[in-house]
């Protein structure tokens, strides 16, 4: 396996002449204040996870640099965001919804017209397959015109007048004031526009930090932030997280904090900031999802659905099925096949047409996997599929580890990677309580067939997990349904219509209602002389 993992790296000449990386790139600019901002200080070079053999030997890629911004300049970027969002009083903020949408769609339009450079860089920094890396796109793209058209719907509702108890009263949405914005390096564009764009379009202002990997597939955007949006309504700050978001949490000045990553992480920049009451985060965090196979499971169909939802992109989803309790009576069976699934699964490189595993992002990530594995063997379990566990270079074999108990790392650390813990189990007390003992409450895959126990199931696991998949594996879609966790695994809930609450408040204006403060409110909505106090229908 070792000889046969080694021989996927490629020589530069073997790396299709569409797929490559024609020449560094040197990511020098930064934007702030309607500025691409040039950087003379010290850069950091972006390696891929792809190693190229040359003649000294294997070694990964070196495909371009970014700036390393100081402390100073990402407060800088920060007080611009502050100005332009002027305490609610500055042009995008007080912007009417019609214009701010007309400007998301400029965006889009832009957007589009860089895929390809995007889809490349996907490919090339976090090692996403091109097929994977051409979906992340186009679900980016759907996600802001999902977005745009619930903004449509909700600004609908709120056209009219309510008049209760003697009061006149409109009910709308306004602006928090300043976001921070964090994705994740798995989906650096879908999931840092999910909380980016419901932000931008409720009219707040913010600044944008690029994930640790997935830094250059920004570059190409950031005319196309300049272009779509007034001058401060989106900054971008680039560097080593303590130095540039440590002063910006600690000045007090973020008003909503969107981040994507983990607990921990998480924790330490909230307690950062001086003010938390004035503090609102939005956060997709840690996950173990578990698949739980009933004895009376449709084993291919449970199999099947296991290896999609704990390989797609090597398992580095939030959202990836990260251990699996089987019932002992068809445990046997149940690995057999997934050992069978794991075997026929594609190993390559990114560009290759039809591969399923590919190098990993994270340096530290085959070593950290080996580890885990490592540790489960020592006290009993085996690696159930031929190969499995097997790492070189960036490249981690996926690793079927049976049967897991609770003193192993596998059984409650999250992976985030490819490999697959199986824990067998007797009773179904077993998986239900593990459920309810583990710190994360994300979703819950059950596969079976016996609709009493699954009502059963879904029961216990109702108050405990966010989503209760029947016989599919773990995963967000659509947008349109709410994507949130209990626990530790996430704050507040991102889905197209639940992001646009969460990025905005309720605001009512009223009068009384006399004859008076009809006369007013109906001179101000007939001559449009307030952007919030309105009756306009967006079509």
């Amino acid at each position: 396996m070792r000889d046969t993992i080694e021989s996927l790296f490629p020589r530069e000449g073997e790396i299709p002449a569409n797929d490559r990386i024609a020449s560094l790139i040197r990511q020098d600019c930064y934007l702030v204040n309607g500025e691409m901002r040039r950087w003379n200080g010290p850069m950091r070079e972006v390696l891929s996870p792809v190693w190229v053999k040359n003649g000294s030997g294997p070694a990964r890629k070196v495909i371009g640099e970014f700036p390393l911004l100081t402390g100073e300049a990402a407060l800088e970027a920060l007080s611009v965001a502050v100005r332009a969002y002027d305490n609610g009083r500055g042009p995008w903020p007080t912007m009417s919804v019609g214009e701010r949408i007309r400007c998301v769609q400029d965006f889009t339009g832009s957007l589009l017209a860089q895929r390809e450079p995007i889809v490349r860089l996907l490919m090339w920094e976090i090692g996403k397959s091109r097929r994977e890396a051409e979906r992340e796109f186009d679900r980016a793209v759907a996600y802001i015109r999902e977005t745009v058209e619930a903004l449509k719907e909700l600004d609908r509702v709120s056209s009219r007048f309510v008049i209760q108890q003697g009061i006149i009263g409109q009910i709308r949405r306004a602006p928090l004031g300043v976001v921070l914005c964090m994705g994740p390096y798995n989906f650096p564009l879908y999931e840092t526009f999910t909380t980016l764009i419901p932000a931008l379009v409720m009219g707040n202002t913010l600044v944008l930090k690029p994930p640790r990997f997935g830094v250059l597939l920004f570059r190409p955007l950031l005319k196309a932030f300049r272009e779509s949006f007034p001058a401060g309504v989106v900054n971008t700050v680039y560097g080593d997280g303590k130095t540039v978001i440590a002063p910006l949490m600690a000045s007090g000045k973020v008003d909503v904090l969107a981040f994507i990553g983990t607990n921990r992480v998480a924790d330490a920049l909230r307690r950062t900031h001086p003010r938390p009451h004035r503090l609102r985060c939005v956060m997709g965090l840690d996950a173990k999802n578990p698949a739980i196979i009933l004895p009376d499971a449709d084993l291919d169909l449970a199999a099947a659905e296991c290896i999609r939802g704990s390989l797609a992109y090597n398992g580095q989803r939030c959202t990836a099925l990260k251990v699996l309790f089987v019932h002992r009576k068809v445990a046997d069976a149940f690995l057999e096949r997934m050992a069978q699934g794991i075997a026929a699964l594609k190993c390559g490189m990114p560009w290759e047409e039809g591969v399923t595993i590919t190098p990993l992002p994270e340096p530290e990530k085959p070593d950290y996997l080996s580890g885990l594995v490592g540790d489960a063997l020592e006290q009993g379990a085996r690696v159930v599929n031929q190969g499995g566990g097997t790492a070189v270079n960036s490249f981690f074999y996926p690793a079927l580890v049976y049967p897991v108990t609770p003193e192993m790392r596998l059984y409650s650390e999250e992976q985030f990677g490819p490999v697959i813990p199986v824990v067998p189990y007797d009773d179904i007390s077993v998986p239900v309580n593990y459920v309810v003992n583990s710190n994360y409450g994300q979703q819950a895959s059950i596969f079976g067939r016996d609709s009493d126990l699954m009502a059963q199931l879904v029961d216990s696991l109702v108050n405990q997990v966010c989503r209760i998949n029947i016989n599919s594996q773990c995963q967000r879609s659509p947008d349109t349904f709410p994507f949130n966790g209990r626990k530790d695994s996430a704050e507040g809930t991102q889905s197209v219509s639940d992001a646009l609450r969460i990025f905005s408040i309720r605001i009512v204006v009223s009068a009384r209602e006399t004859e008076e403060n009809r006369e007013i409110i109906t001179n101000i909505v007939r001559e449009r002389k307030s952007h919030f106090l309105s009756t306009d229908f967006i079509l």
